[in-house]
């Protein structure tokens, strides 16, 4: 029996537990979403859990509570860099766990288990702000819409002049060939006329 047992040993001596849960807890520090067993992700979250909330405080205190646990610099800095400024604003439920099927050689219960604050999907924080965005951008329309008119109706009245300019211009095309006909023909006449001029002088 099981009376008071609050530590699943997970089948393992204590440093080995230690050191698989310290090896998981590095893994999802830098992945933010793992793949494990059931039992191991539920003890996995209250292993990792209280070390989210002591990287709250980034003080060289907390990284050295953290590095006797995680024993890893690179998960250290992704903590105190990425994942803590990230869980400021939430007190506590850092991890969630997803069941997922069974592993098909041994039947194991299977679970998912993932930083909440990473996941884009899940996450209603990020939707509340995509609302709040949206009602901005409504706004912002209902103060341009008279501004959005105002050039509109300017390109109709800018269309009508261009227009009779696109008349006009075959217009001038048709009367400068009947202008410039004449021309020709005064030409001769007027050489002519001046020789005439001068034969009768002569």
């Amino acid at each position: 029996m099981r009376h008071g047992a609050k530590i699943n040993h997970l089948g393992r001596k204590t440093p080995h537990r230690k050191a698989l849960l310290r090896n998981l807890a590095c893994q999802l520090i830098q992945h933010k979403r793992i793949v494990t067993t059931l039992a191991k992700a539920k003890a996995l979250r209250v292993f990792v859990e209280p070390l989210l909330t002591k990287s709250k405080t980034d003080s060289t205190h907390q990284r050295r509570v953290l590095f006797s646990y995680l024993q890893d610099k690179e998960a250290i800095k992704e903590v105190f860099a990425t994942v803590s400024p990230k869980i400021a604003d939430r007190p506590g439920g850092y991890c969630r766990i997803i069941k997922l099927d069974r592993r098909i050689g041994d039947a194991a219960d299977m679970a998912m288990i993932e930083l909440v604050d990473f996941n884009e999907i899940y996450n209603p924080n990020g939707t509340v702000g995509e609302e709040k965005k949206k009602t901005r951008r409504g706004r912002a329309k209902k103060a341009t819409a008279p501004k959005a008119e105002a050039p509109a109706a300017a390109p109709v009245e800018e269309a009508t002049p261009v227009a009779e300019a696109v008349t006009e211009a075959p217009a001038a095309e048709v009367e400068a060939p009947i202008a410039e006909a004449p021309t020709p023909e005064a030409t001769p006449e007027a050489p002519a006329a001046e020789g005439d001029a001068t034969e009768e002088q002569a």
